[in-house]
């Protein structure tokens, strides 16, 4: 490595150790820092943001290990911020970004970026990026089902300077959050995102003090590279060749139809290039603009690549990626609708490309985690008399996807978020909003079949308190369970899909499309999530593992027989009849022999 002056810099392994070291530290202390600071449940108690730091070309240069969605999108955006202002960035500035259109994920997801000078220089941009619960628009929360075009759904906000040498533009930061509801909760969460900024740039700044401009700058960029030359070495060790994954967006009732999303993978040396292949775009919120479509790409690709850290943009510079023409689903123009985009299509794609590289190496890829199926909910409290309006992420954790080596996670999906939202305490979710949860738990038979068993889901139940209730559910995976992996597969899928259970005027009736409706005190809605997908053929899976499940209320004595061909004979011990299960068992073989 060399410094500006082009005198070599010797970097040992304790420095890059430590180097490396602070880096890390320093994106945890902006997570700590939102999740301490914020206001809304989302940030507080869910934890669906993400943080990033930069350096000043710019590439990222660590990403926290936070919400998949959010980090792939922060490349691109990233970009296209730093080049609308290139040669009006400031120290002391700070810009706020969330438009689709220019580089972002969805436009809910809003993104904070704050340039880090040293000695009069741009040395690194502090980035973060935070799920508000509301972003303007007709509809709470900003998921609209019946948009047409992106704007019946939010308040779109391109690259804009909201502070300019270290002074806040009021008037700019008034005319945002005037458009947003509950503006208590944004403007909390605003401070919140800003302020982590600040951490990370105050820790970034110290670094450079004690270590100097020179050697950081060589440990960085040796970081960079040795990012890469994991992924080149992972890569190199793929046969050559083309691979195609192919995973199907189902409808969500609104009469599209289901649609075909495929990825064409091809290896040639230590390089890899993607190839997306998606329908037209549709009048319906599920289209994806190119930002958020990497974050799809990248996640699948990761999921069969399962390098150590360190996480950065060198594991990228190995891997093209072409989204096919403009005006498609995986690749939107405006003004398509979009606001579902980082669920649907983002959890097909994903799967379209992780089945690709399961041709490729099938020893080394994971099952699906199961598709984000959840519900927004607002109204008025009459407790402290204003609006209250939130994403409940409680409602979409569903099961994760086995692996070739163990079973799913339970109540860790979506695979959108891949682990990194958590549910909040119950308590603390009531004491924030006018809601009785009368259930949170783990589903029998939701998780996949297989010799691995994917994940359970989740069901959430909830009444309003005092007064009516709006909610709007938002997501797929209702008809088609998480792809299993490796000749996994179930009999039973009705337990194995997302729905959503309404009990309105004491009548019952199942959902599986996305409405918006209003409830009142003494109605109920149950969310129930799908299960991840199981890995491997479920008749090799242990008989005593099947017993286990069933004591454990994971498998029902149906679900044993019909999804694993164990056959219990007695429901109170639970003794398995062992000539019938190796008979049944046998026959089932044969039949997927055929």
């Amino acid at each position: 490595m060399t410094d500006p002056t082009g005198k070599q810099v010797e970097v040992d392994p304790i420095t890059l150790s430590v180097v490396r070291g602070i880096l890390e530290t320093t994106q945890r202390e902006m997570t700590l820092s939102l999740e301490k600071t914020a206001r809304s449940s989302v940030f507080n108690l869910a934890h669906d943001y993400s943080t990033a730091v930069f350096n000043h070309r710019p590439e990222m240069i660590l990403q926290g290990q936070d919400i998949p969605i959010h980090l792939g999108s922060l490349i691109p955006a990233m970009k296209v911020v730093a080049k609308y202002f290139d040669g009006e960035i400031n120290e002391g500035d700070l810009f706020i970004h969330n438009d689709p259109a220019w580089g972002g994920s969805h436009a809910i997801d809003t993104c904070f970026y704050r340039p880090v000078f040293w000695q009069g220089r741009l040395k690194y941009w502090t980035v973060c990026k935070g799920h508000l619960t509301d972003v303007g628009g007709p509809v709470p929360a900003g998921y609209n089902p019946n948009a047409k075009e992106i704007y019946a759904e939010c308040l779109r906000i391109p690259p804009v300077k909201i502070w300019d040498r270290g002074q806040p533009r009021k008037d700019v930061l008034n005319m945002i959050l005037t458009n947003m509801r509950a503006r208590r909760d944004q403007e909390g969460d605003f401070n919140a995102l800003i302020g982590a900024c600040q951490v990370g740039e105050r820790a970034l700044i110290r670094m450079l003090e004690k270590y100097g401009e020179a050697q950081v700058d060589a440990c960085i960029d040796m970081l960079l590279n040795m990012a890469e030359k994991q992924m080149r070495s992972l890569i190199s060790d793929v046969p050559d060749g083309s691979y195609e994954g192919m995973a199907i967006l189902e409808d969500a009732g609104h009469g599209y139809g289901d649609f075909e999303i495929h990825a064409k993978v091809t290896i040639t040396g230590d390089n890899c290039h993607i190839a997306i292949s998606s329908p037209p775009q549709i009048p319906y919120f599920i289209n994806s603009y190119e930002g958020n479509s990497h974050s799809g790409v990248y996640l699948g690709l990761m999921m069969f690549a399962q390098l150590p850290p360190p996480y950065n943009e060198g594991l990228y510079r190995c891997v093209s990626v072409d989204f096919g023409p403009k005006g498609t689903i995986c690749n939107a123009q405006e003004p398509a609708p979009h606001m579902n985009c980082t669920t649907t299509p983002m959890e097909t794609l994903t799967d379209a490309v992780r089945l690709a590289f399961e041709k490729a190496v099938p020893s080394k890829v994971s099952a699906s985690w199961g598709h984000a199926n959840g519900l927004n909910i607002a109204g008025w409290d009459k407790r402290h008399d204003e609006e209250y309006v939130t994403m409940v992420l409680a409602t979409i954790i569903s099961g994760a996807g086995a692996t070739p080596s163990q079973d799913g996670w339970h109540a860790c999906g979506p695979e959108c978020c891949f682990g990194a939202l958590t549910s909040g305490d119950v308590e603390l979710l009531e004491y924030s909003y006018p809601i009785i949860i009368h259930r949170y738990s783990l589903m029998e038979d939701s998780g996949g079949a297989g010799k691995f068993r994917g994940g359970s889901g989740t069901a959430w139940e909830v009444e309003p308190l005092n007064n009516d209730m709006t909610f709007i559910t938002f997501g797929e995976g209702r008809r088609i369970p998480a792809v299993g992996a490796a000749g996994a597969g179930s009999t039973i899928i009705d337990t194995k899909v997302g729905r959503l259970e309404l009990v309105k005027d004491g009548v019952e009736t199942t959902i599986r499309e996305n409405i918006i409706e209003v409830i009142r005190p003494g109605d109920r809605i149950t969310n129930k999530n799908p299960g991840g997908g199981g890995y491997g053929d479920p008749m090799l899976r242990a008989v005593e593992s099947v017993v286990t499940d069933v004591k454990n209320g994971l498998v029902s004595i149906r679900g044993a027989k019909e999804d694993y061909g164990v056959i219990i004979s007695d429901p109170d011990t639970l003794s398995v009849d062992r000539g019938a299960t190796e008979a049944l068992r046998a026959t089932r073989r044969a039949q997927a022999a055929k």
